[in-house]
């Protein structure tokens, strides 16, 4: 039998170990290098909104990193994800494929644009949208059309479908985009907790059509406040900085907007942030990937499943995974370690469980539901110090 209350307290002690005294939190950010001199720079300058140079900078860095060829700034990752939703050409009541386990941001943002989601199961493996399942569903739920595919339940077009690397693992993405090309879907990657991980030598979020990161404060690199969409379609790209900038068409003093646009676009500000992170980002990731290896070490024979990415996937150890036998375990795990200041928490309340949600069609989500009761996040930050031993 689990002791798990002995478990909880070896966790908080060792987490102490690693991070040091005090509170310890799921995941801070880091500020050692550039941050302050770059925003300092953009104060000089007097650009410090969604002019400057900093903001263009960034994009070309971030795609750069992930080896796409555009990449589109934006305030935070529910904004790209929107508005990429929006560039797919998803309509007001269609239809949007996603999975039930995922940040309650994947679903809004598909709300945002007036399409509803369908919630298709995940694979316990990788707690991203299980192959699988999504083909079970097109194949038993929908039917093709000369316009599309339509859902024979609804009635509606099923216009995109938008699978999610859970805690920056990434999914089976290359089969998921596979079965969207077969069935002429959309793929739209929300790949907002997965900068730095990849399939192959292949970076997640340039499997589909496009994709969307987020860096926000607790993301592995942050701008404060930020996100990115992703695309090699030039076209995408050229109506992504369209609509995130209100829509507004090029002249030198007039002000004219040809559709409804967003204002959407990143600040010079956070861009700046983002610059100096992302000269750090090999760093902060060879970092997260020995916290890792430690925390894995540590709960062997501990009847405690450690999360670790499926064969041929790196993942870049956004937050650290565990797996408990029961919800009651989760829970207890839970308690104890919190209340001696170590942060740990449970995986998302499905999403077809949320009120607004809950008459939104799901395939069962069997193992989303095994998953819910069992996974808790453990503090995954970059340790104090730790960046000098990979500098130079």
């Amino acid at each position: 039998m689990v002791n798990i209350y002995s478990i909880a307290r070896d966790t908080a002690t060792f987490a102490r170990g690693l991070f040091g005294d005090g509170y310890i939190p799921l995941h801070r950010p880091v500020f050692e290098g550039n941050e302050r001199q770059y925003l300092v720079d953009c104060i000089d300058s007097n650009f410090v909104s969604s002019v400057g140079e900093k903001v263009t900078e960034f994009e070309q860095k971030a795609a750069q990193f992930t080896g796409s060829a555009y990449a589109i700034a934006t305030v935070n990752g529910t904004a790209a994800l929107h508005c990429a939703i929006e560039l797919a050409d998803v309509k007001p009541g269609d239809e949007v494929i996603t999975q039930g386990l995922t940040f309650i941001a994947t679903c809004n943002a598909i709300s945002y644009a007036g399409a509803n989601p369908i919630f298709i199961d995940v694979d316990v493996d990788t707690m991203g949208m299980s192959p699988a399942a999504l083909r079970r569903f097109l194949e038993e739920q929908t039917e093709k059309r000369a316009n599309g595919i339509f859902n024979r339940d609804s009635g509606k077009k099923i216009s995109a479908c938008v699978p999610m690397h859970t805690f920056g693992f990434p999914c089976r993405i290359a089969e998921i985009a596979e079965i969207c090309a077969e069935w002429g879907i959309v793929l739209i990657e929300d790949a907002a907790e997965s900068l730095g991980s990849f399939v192959g030598m292949r970076h997640t979020g340039t499997f589909g059509a496009m994709a969307t990161l987020s860096f926000n404060g607790n993301k592995v690199i942050t701008t404060g406040g930020g996100g990115m969409i992703i695309t090699d379609d030039p076209d995408l790209a050229k109506r992504a900085k369209h609509i995130t900038t209100t829509a507004k068409t090029p002249h030198p003093y007039e002000f004219f907007h040809d559709e409804i646009g967003y204002n959407y676009r990143m600040p010079n500000l956070n861009a700046a942030l983002g610059c100096a992170q992302m000269e750090r980002l090999d760093q902060f990731l060879a970092c997260k990937e020995r916290v890792a290896g430690e925390w894995s070490l540590f709960f062997e024979g501990k009847d405690v499943g450690f999360v670790t990415a499926i064969e041929g996937a790196k993942a870049n150890h956004w937050l650290n995974a565990i797996v408990l036998d029961t919800r009651e375990s989760r829970d207890q795990f839970l308690e104890h370690t919190n209340k001696n200041e170590v942060m740990t928490r449970p995986i998302w309340t499905l999403m077809c469980k949320l009120p607004m949600y809950r008459d939104c069609q799901s395939d069962g989500l069997k193992n989303s539901l095994w998953l819910e009761d069992r996974i808790v996040n453990i503090p995954s930050s970059v340790p104090d110090g730790a960046l000098g031993e990979f500098s130079g």
